[in-house]
């Protein structure tokens, strides 16, 4: 940690979405997707092209076929692959530190940063991130830490065709560009789970695509 860390902003889980929000909205360049159904930031060039560069190489050294919480019996579900990366790794902590800057939210309630690849027809369909009541896996994935609140991802290259994210609720498509941050809020203002987060990681049709994802959680992680 360097000495401004603990000048950085810490409001918790982001349960309480307000000042979240407000953090998020003073950073420069940072875009609000318009409509009320979901609250949706975007901010380009968030990562330095060679921070990307260096955290696809990570991805590469640990990568796995990505699963899924809770089986709908689909096998080409999420087709990806997932690559979970060390947190005391030089490279992951500059990433954490920009996050936390960027959202405000407190490091202790994120899980560890996780980096996914898509190859050419490989997908993620149409998925929330939260996990739903009464599922089968709910009491192992949320019984610590409870539920998620925050997602925050970086596209880390840009496939020569494909793999955008659709948001289907607010009929939105982001395409991926190297270093493109989206941030979003899995709960409704009254704090209850938002169906309207439902997003497609689309196919990849040429070339492969990097992604991170941080996960923020209801209470400290661990």
């Amino acid at each position: 940690m360097t000495a401004n860390d603990t000048d950085m902003p810490k409001l918790g889980s982001g349960l309480d979405a307000a000042p979240v929000v407000d953090h998020i909205m003073t950073q420069p360049g940072v875009q609000k997707a318009a409509g009320a159904k979901l609250t949706l930031f975007l901010k380009r060039g968030f990562l330095a092209p060679e921070l990307c560069a260096t955290i696809i190489d990570r991805i590469d050294a640990v990568r796995r076929p990505s699963t899924i919480a809770d089986s709908n019996g689909d096998a080409a579900y999420r087709t990806s692959e997932t690559g979970d990366l060390a947190p005391d790794d030089p490279a992951v902590i500059a990433v954490e530190r920009a996050l936390a800057a960027f959202t405000g939210l407190a490091p202790e309630f994120g899980e560890p940063l996780q980096g996914q690849r898509y190859a050419v027809g490989q997908e993620f369909k149409p998925h929330t991130d939260y996990f739903e009541p009464g599922n089968a896996d709910y009491d192992r994935y949320c019984s610590v830490a409870g539920n998620r609140t925050w997602t925050v991802m970086v596209y880390l290259n840009q496939p020569e065709a494909g793999g955008a994210t659709r948001f289907k609720a607010i009929d939105r498509i982001v395409q991926p560009e190297t270093g493109k941050l989206l941030a979003w809020n899995n709960r409704r203002p009254d704090q209850s789970l938002n169906p309207a987060t439902l997003h497609h990681g689309m196919k990849v049709r040429s070339g492969v695509k990097y992604v991170i994802t941080k996960w923020y959680r209801e209470r400290p992680w661990g």
